[in-house]
């Protein structure tokens, strides 16, 4: 797995960042690489850059080792992110690949999973729900 972080401000202004705010924040600062994004081409490849005001909107992207995005999530400014929320579905992705089985809303690492058949359907909830 490999996370990348981009943005259109500079590497100067990513290094500044990094150790004026984020460093503060996260011990070593962040671990992982913010690249630039001036003129915001990569953010309009992603449909996320906003060319009025010069900069990409807040977007997660789960790209699998494919190339195919598996998960997005656009976000305004405003609203902070959920890292738990983006972990978990990148171990939800993992073990889908893995096992060829599916994993049900809220599905956590160690917890059931549905193998896809034709015997499954309209038996979900006995699976997914079996106290219901």
């Amino acid at each position: 797995m490999e996370v990348l972080s981009i943005s259109v401000d500079s590497r100067f202004v990513h290094s500044v960042w990094n150790e004026m705010e984020l460093a503060k924040m996260v011990e070593g600062g962040i671990p992982f690489p913010m690249l630039s994004d001036q003129g915001g081409r990569i953010g309009s490849l992603y449909g996320v850059y906003d060319e009025s005001a010069g900069v990409n909107i807040r977007g997660r992207f789960i790209i699998d080792p494919d190339g195919v995005i598996q998960a997005m999530e656009v976000l305004t400014p405003s609203v902070g992110r959920n890292m738990n929320e983006t972990i978990r579905q990148i171990k939800a992705f993992q073990h889908v690949k893995a096992t060829n089985e599916v994993t049900p809303a809220e599905w956590q690492p160690g917890k059931p999973t549905l193998k896809p058949s034709p015997s499954l359907v309209g038996k979900v909830w006995q699976v997914w729900k079996p106290e219901a």
